[in-house]
């Protein structure tokens, strides 16, 4: 009756059915309360229930193990693992395999060897179990001999060894001896493939990949989930979203994760009506909505620009945790709405969650945007009381902070300050800000320090030039441009993608230069091929350090003026060096190359 109750995850019934009949306890009902406490993340009480025991089996070491890796604390497993062996208990295989994961996860995995050293002591059979677990470990930690000599050391080996052979040489780097394994395996499975193909995605090999993906002859929602996230993890969204595509017209049936992977991918090219039609498809599926599912939802809405719909799942979340904290403080954070962020991550701290370093990122990132300046001191130095070391991310927004707000100087101080190495980040923060505050000497100070740690970044000399085109000096701006030329170094285009209801693609770029006064230059990009009456389109340039919006309406291939733009709201930054003397302003420069995908 207690296991029924902890199936329907009524854990206060089991509880209460425990305690009235302790005649009937012993060891099996005692472990079996322990395992849901576990599983009702409950760990305290876990805890507290294995502490009373009077008696203990190895199941119940191993249960508990088992839940002090799950709640992350590889310490207590530890300390756990020694008292085990202290009250005489012998570890058997599955203990080797949950101190082996745990390990894995944390400063411990250096103790890999001895807890090998440790199960031939114990005599334990190096069977499939063991043995799989002990190659993951020494593939971790950079062991290949170790990861060998295992392989060689199992008597029976089945496809789970050869498997876990192929998956350690791919962590390992070693390409070419995974797929040497994989051709020579007596018997393959679908994990065997599944484990290839995701061995090339952990190796940046997609298209490898893919075309090991292509090969199988069966596959299960693992293997496409690991496709599609393995899309995502190289930016290719479209081909993502495409395999997902793929999928279901093969009739496969998505689960939890292949829909977080999938709503990834629509984060990432903004496709906010692709992630309305997921989300219609969740619901549809009828799949359960987990915290992963649902965090994964709060962060497509609002990195596709829809903050609201992305607070309201935010809100329906019943049991949210640090990472659906994080997805709503970074949404506001990134939507420039930074009093909104700031009280959720007050709200955060007064329901107990507990901030991590990116909570901090996203709350130091909304006091920029937002202009906080006293606010943004307050967080980053209240860190401390969170045990948390500020990281380079996290100083890379305070100069961003005082740079925004044009205090150059104090982010300068700030940099010095720092108890280790400004990396590019930080160095392109303070750049950034001298472009906008048209900083010459302090911006040349930047470039130079990022230029010594990488050398062919583009972003420093297309500030650089900006900086002295609007100080006027155009010989530097000359110089800086050939400098370009010599070293090879080209400008990231700027690229827009939108939707609109055709079955068109655009991807022809032609740019047309006429001269305006003097002799500037001004790019007029010519819209050919558009056979629609109007859409709205949104530029975000990632040229400068705040974000800028030029928001438009184009309307049967013409470009509208800058005086009708004012009339519908929308407002443009006129620092732009190209019509700088410009007295007439009523036009529409750009500085970017579009790109039109149309679905």
């Amino acid at each position: 009756m207690i296991k029924t109750y902890l199936q329907e995850n009524c854990i206060n019934h089991a509880r209460k059915l425990f305690d009235q009949n302790p005649s009937s306890r012993n060891v099996v009902t005692w472990n079996t309360m322990i395992s849901g406490y576990i599983k009702s993340h409950q760990m305290q009480h876990a805890h507290h229930m294995f502490d009373q025991m009077p008696m203990k089996d190895v199941v119940s070491w191993n249960t508990m193990l088992s839940g002090l890796h799950k709640t992350k604390n590889p310490e207590g497993a530890y300390l756990c693992l020694l008292q085990m062996g202290r009250v005489g208990f012998r570890p058997n295989q599955y203990t080797v395999s949950i101190v082996i994961s745990v390990v894995l996860d944390s400063v411990f995995n250096v103790l890999v060897s001895q807890i090998h050293a440790r199960a031939i002591c114990l005599a334990l059979n190096l069977g499939v179990f063991v043995g799989s677990a002990l190659m993951r470990g020494y593939a971790n930690v950079g062991d290949q001999v170790g990861l060998q000599r295992v392989f060689e050391d199992i008597l029976v080996k089945d496809v789970t060894s050869w498997n876990a052979l192929v998956s350690g040489y791919m962590e390992l780097g070693c390409i070419v001896e995974a797929q040497g394994v994989f051709d020579v395996m007596p018997e393959r499975n679908i994990v065997s493939w599944t484990s290839l193909v995701n061995g090339y995605i952990g190796n940046k090999k997609i298209n490898e990949a893919r075309s090991v993906f292509n090969k199988m002859s069966e596959r299960n929602v693992v293997s496409w989930t690991v496709m599609i996230s393995g899309y995502v993890q190289n930016q290719k969204f479209m081909d993502a979203l495409n395999i997902f595509i793929w999928m279901l017209k093969l009739g496969y049936w998505p689960n939890q994760f292949t829909f977080s992977s999938v709503l990834d991918a629509c984060a990432g090219c903004s496709s906010l009506l692709m992630g309305l039609q997921v989300h219609s498809s969740i619901l549809k599926f009828g799949v359960p909505g987990d915290v992963i599912l649902s965090t994964s939802l709060v962060d497509m809405y609002a990195k596709c620009g829809d903050i609201e719909a992305a607070f309201s799942v935010f809100e329906s979340i019943p049991k949210k945790n640090l990472v659906s904290w994080n997805s709503i403080i970074g949404g506001y954070a990134r939507h420039g709405l930074a009093t909104r962020a700031l009280e959720e991550f007050e709200r955060m701290i007064k329901v107990g969650v507990r901030p991590d370093e990116v909570t901090f990122v996203n709350v130091l990132s909304a006091c920029g945007h937002g202009g906080l300046i006293e606010e943004g001191e307050k967080y980053f130095n209240s860190m401390v009381e969170y045990a948390i070391k500020a990281g380079v991310e996290h100083y890379a927004c305070m100069v961003d902070l005082y740079g925004r707000a044009g205090k150059l100087e104090k982010a300068e101080n700030l940099i010095k300050e720092m108890p280790f190495e400004p990396d590019v980040v930080v160095w392109g923060a303070l750049l950034g800000a001298c472009g906008l505050h048209s900083s010459l000497e302090l911006g040349q100070v930047a470039a130079e320090r990022i230029c010594k740690l990488k050398n062919d970044h583009p972003a420093v000399y297309s500030m650089l030039s900006k900086i002295h085109g609007e100080k006027g000096v155009w010989s530097s701006v000359i110089e800086i441009r050939e400098m370009m030329k010599e070293r090879r170094v080209k400008k990231q285009k700027a690229a827009s993608h939108f939707e609109a209801k055709v079955d068109v693609v655009l991807r022809n770029k032609q740019w047309f230069w006429r001269a305006a006064r003097s002799e500037q230059l001004v790019g007029i990009q010519k819209l050919k091929g558009l056979e629609v009456n109007w859409w709205k389109l949104l530029w975000f340039d990632l040229t400068i350090p705040r974000h800028s919006f030029i928001g438009w309406l184009a309307m049967k291939s013409k470009l509208p003026a800058k005086s009708r733009m004012i009339q519908w709201g929308f407002t443009s930054d006129s620092n732009c060096v190209f019509y700088r003397a410009i007295e007439d302003r009523d036009h529409l420069f750009f500085q970017c190359s579009w790109e039109f995908v149309m679905s």
